[in-house]
């Protein structure tokens, strides 16, 4: 019942807003300039035509053929439309998104209940509609973007491996590579989590069989009267540890009981010797599609299709300290709180010089990037049409001075990220969520904030935040963002000089 009612809750909040965009702005628009013709090609059969300037494989457009199949017997049934060819209009390739939309809110749902086994269904539910109305992805849910199938095939990945379907988790990973190639990197990531979660559940094992053995040597003990006071010492102290393993595990990639992250690969390594063949045969299906987009990424000569020169991989180590700004902002009721700076202030306390030096780190490594890694892209300089045009030219470039002393913003917003993730998560785990968004943006030369969905939603998603009154402050955020940039989008046009058309405010 929880999923209907979401769903339907989500089907109130997207065809109303979709009839709304379709009416006001029924022509292509920025980039569905290039994907909606395409994707009519498709419908019309022609699966050998291909425009150069799109940077993404065609996923989207075989998902999108599946969709209109779908409506085609109904439409042509009463005369609406005389052939395939002609279902393909804009308004119906942009409702691809909108029934992803949804889906993708089922999704989330299920993912938090997975995740949070404790939460009750009211909980889950309102944190689900209030991530589906995350400003990013809610923008995109309208137009014929790649962004909300890109984002609902790896969170669908996602939760297939969570319930140990690692083969349907695969399949569907191809299926988000196919769609945009820099979902190869959350492939990584699901199957490293997979990993993570059998290594936890394999030392939750060890440990009942160490109390298994323990409680029959207090048995013989009892029952011989033999001293064995040594041995239980030094068992005492497995059983320990073992007790915290058991209930640290209950969630998936939790903390346990190691000391450190050394400790923690220790294990995992351990792990993976012992059950190699067990964990061989779970995850080649995620080896397979590695291996498929190298092949793809050899044969094309680059990660991007179309467009090279403009998309040429870029070192730009600022789109991180960008993040982490922007997800701190976009959870504001839940990081800019009392509560939170008392956390951090206990944490720096209680291990104050070696923070200090993180701290000290961080702020010379955050210092280097914007000094040395700040790419200002042609189109983030040309093109006003875009929101980070204007934080670029307004608040970074300002004075020159202030992209220096927004670095310590920056770091501060990333040590409440990790500080945050590391409550309910392992160390190993938090690392490799960093090094998988890394390897997402760093490359990225252009500063899209649309980028930073997917990364967002794997920090809330491993966040555990129930309070009830922090979820609704955001949800509160999320609909007057989402009601600024849509009555901007639709009802702020102008017009350049330099060329015809109406222009419009997009993300």
């Amino acid at each position: 019942m929880g999923k209907l009612a979401l769903a339907a809750i989500m089907s109130l909040c997207v065809i109303p807003a979709s009839i709304m965009v379709n009416r006001i702005v029924p022509e292509p628009y920025m980039d569905e300039i290039f994907h909606i013709p395409q994707a009519e090609q498709y419908c019309k059969g022609n699966f050998g035509s291909w425009d150069p300037m799109i940077t993404t494989p065609p996923g989207l457009y075989c998902l999108s053929l599946a969709h209109v199949a779908s409506l085609f017997p109904a439409l042509y049934s009463v005369q609406a439309i005389s052939s395939f060819s002609d279902m393909c209009s804009v308004a119906i390739l942009r409702s691809v998104n909108g029934v992803l939309a949804i889906v993708c809110s089922v999704i989330l749902y299920d993912i938090i209940i997975h995740l949070k086994p404790t939460l009750t269904k009211r909980k889950a539910m309102l944190q689900a509609v209030v991530l589906s109305l995350y400003p990013l992805h809610w923008f995109f849910t309208f137009l014929y973007y790649t962004d909300v199938a890109a984002v609902t095939t790896v969170l669908a990945m996602y939760l297939a491996s969570l319930k140990k379907n690692y083969w349907f988790s695969a399949l569907i990973g191809a299926l988000a590579v196919f769609i945009r190639q820099t979902n190869i990197i959350w492939v990584f990531l699901v199957a490293c989590t997979g990993i993570i979660n059998i290594s936890v559940t394999h030392g939750k094992q060890n440990t009942k069989s160490i109390k298994s053995d323990v409680s029959a040597k207090h048995g013989l003990e009892y029952a011989t009267g033999t001293n064995t006071e040594g041995f239980n010492l030094r068992k005492r102290k497995v059983v320990k540890s073992g007790n915290t393993i058991e209930h640290s595990s209950s969630r998936d990639s939790s903390p346990s009981s190691y000391s450190g992250f050394a400790d923690e690969l220790w294990a995992i390594l351990l792990t993976l010797w012992y059950l190699k063949w067990e964990i061989l045969i779970s995850f080649c299906p995620f080896l397979m599609v590695v291996v498929a987009f190298i092949l793809f990424v050899y044969w094309n000569g680059s990660i991007v299709l179309g467009a090279k020169e403009a998309h040429a991989v870029t070192p730009h180590f600022s789109q991180m300290l960008y993040f982490s700004l922007v997800s701190v902002l976009a959870q504001a009721p839940m990081h800019i709180t009392i509560t939170q700076a008392v956390d951090l202030f206990r944490m720096f306390r209680k291990s104050r010089a070696l923070l200090f030096f993180q701290m000290f780190l961080a702020l010379v490594v955050g210092m280097l990037s914007v000094h040395f890694f700040s790419v200002a892209h042609p189109y983030l300089l040309a093109d006003n049409r875009h929101y980070p045009f204007y934080l670029w030219r307004k608040v970074i470039m300002a004075h020159w001075s202030i992209k220096y002393f927004l670095v310590p913003v920056y770091i501060c917003s990333w040590f409440s990220i990790i500080h945050m993730l590391g409550k309910t998560r392992s160390k190993i785990w938090v690392l490799a969520y960093f090094l998988a968004t890394a390897a997402v943006l760093v490359p990225a030369p252009l500063i899209e904030f649309r980028y930073y969905t997917i990364p967002f939603y794997f920090l809330v998603l491993h966040c555990d935040n129930s309070d009830d009154q922090s979820w609704i402050l955001t949800g509160i955020l999320y609909i007057g963002v989402d009601i600024f940039t849509m009555a901007m989008f639709l009802f702020r046009p102008f017009h350049w000089a330099h060329e015809p058309g109406i222009q419009r405010f997009i993300w």
